[in-house]
């Protein structure tokens, strides 16, 4: 079940966002949790957090970015992840068929996103979901902590 995110789920949203095999992925570089924390109150206030809960486990995250005037039928996606001891058990499909669920119901027309060209098994669960490529952006994404850029695929599911 997709959750907007509480206060006390700062320790989840922490481990996941920071997780070896998660981090690369995603927007922030890997720091400690007292530099994380401004980040998150930041989303929390924004109310763009989301968790995905199986039974009352929590495996995945995600944004859901609500743009505004003439794009206000547009939810960007990001920050998507499930915890890595949860993949591959069917979770990302089906938190993603809530999150078109979702966007339906707030009558949202299209979902867009960005992910690295690296990350294959992302891009072939927003496909399967019936995402569809766009085009490439070009050294989108800088890491730091590695000194090397990373191209970005962006990919929207029109609502049909």
């Amino acid at each position: 079940m997709l959750t907007p995110a509480a206060p006390s789920d700062f320790n989840f949203f922490y481990s996941l966002y920071m997780h070896p095999q998660v981090n690369p992925y995603l927007l922030y570089e890997r720091m400690e949790e007292q530099s994380f924390e401004p980040v998150f109150k930041d989303l929390m206030q924004q109310n763009v957090l989301y968790k995905y809960v199986a039974g009352d486990v929590p495996v995945g995250m995600c944004k859901l970015i609500k743009l505004k005037h003439r794009n206000s039928h547009i939810i960007y996606l990001g920050g998507l992840a499930i915890d890595p001891p949860y993949a591959g058990k069917n979770y990302g499909f089906n938190m993603m068929q809530e999150i078109i669920a979702l966007a339906k119901e707030q009558n949202i027309l299209r979902i867009e996103l960005s992910v690295s060209v690296e990350n294959i098994k992302a891009i072939r669960l927003y496909k399967k979901i019936g995402f569809e490529v766009e085009g490439v952006l070009r050294k989108y994404t800088h890491l730091k902590s590695e000194e090397r850029f990373i191209d970005e695929t962006l990919m929207s599911y029109i609502m049909a």
